[in-house]
């Protein structure tokens, strides 16, 4: 079967081991997925992201993160830019998630990075997802 959107079928995956306390989970790797997983643990919302030389293809094994009660620390992640419709953003024109405590992910010319360092380094690019 093929992937229309393999960036939404990762969120997909974390967003399901979450809903189901699940301490890790796996998908197919690619750099884009690597990249949105590494941003996830700069900002503390993954404990730790391994690829693995699996065969036939890589895969990338990601560390959930949950509170001291067991409670989630991803509420919510949500795709922003789809196939059929991409979302651009101008560092001017990217706002705080709830106030600050969510992030926006983003593909630009420097890299996959957080809203936070786009704003601060004046970079746009493409919104791929949003966190809280």
């Amino acid at each position: 079967m093929s992937c229309s959107d393999p960036i939404a079928d990762m969120l997909t995956c974390i967003r399901n081991a979450v809903q189901a306390n699940k301490s890790t989970v796996k998908f197919p790797h690619s750099k884009i997925k690597e990249g949105i997983c590494h941003v996830l643990v700069d900002e503390g919302y993954i404990t730790r992201v391994d690829v693995m030389d699996t065969q036939p293809a890589r895969t990338i094994k990601v560390q959930l993160k949950y509170g001291q009660d067991g409670e989630q620390v991803i509420n919510e992640i949500r795709r922003v830019s789809k196939p059929g419709c991409r979302v651009y953003s101008g560092s001017k024109d990217l706002k705080p998630v709830i106030n600050g405590f969510g992030i926006s992910i983003l593909s630009t010319a420097k890299g996959i990075i957080s809203d936070r360092k786009c704003r601060s380094g004046n970079i746009g690019g493409e919104v791929l997802c949003t966190v809280k």
